[in-house]
């Protein structure tokens, strides 16, 4: 039987960007940066609170990521690296290492690789792993 792991992502809301914190066991894994709330509107909001399955995603343009598939109403949510969620986000979820304001931060680069690291290493172990966003 397949474990199930489950990283939890607190989440805090700004009128300019969402900003968060990943950990997974109780250790911190990275900060995020996310649209600011606009009731799941696609492309401008951030998705809605609850708990998906992560699954590895490959894109022609953005090789393999990680993906947020099951997204009520919302279709190609990932986690990728971006640090500023209005410049560079449509709805996904951006990892980073420090906050630097609301929907901002700084390297995201970094804090992707850490996250990849973690959720690929899980996923080899043949597990599934899920986000529980708060």
């Amino acid at each position: 039987m397949n474990n199930r792991h489950t990283l939890k992502l607190l989440r805090k809301y700004g009128a300019e960007g969402t900003n968060g914190t990943i950990t997974y066991n109780g250790e911190h894994i990275c900060h995020t940066i996310e649209l600011p709330d606009r009731n799941n509107i696609r492309r401008i909001s951030c998705i809605p609170i609850g708990q998906y399955k992560l699954e590895k995603v490959r894109y022609q343009r953005h090789g393999e990521q990680i993906g947020i598939p099951h997204v009520l109403n919302r279709e190609g949510i990932l986690i990728h690296a971006a640090n500023n969620a209005k410049d560079e986000l449509l709805g996904c979820i951006a990892p980073v290492t420090s906050l630097t304001g609301e929907g901002q931060g700084v390297g995201s680069g970094k804090a992707l690789a850490k996250l990849k690291a973690l959720v690929y290493c899980l996923w080899d172990m043949g597990d599934d792993v899920y986000l529980s966003i708060r």
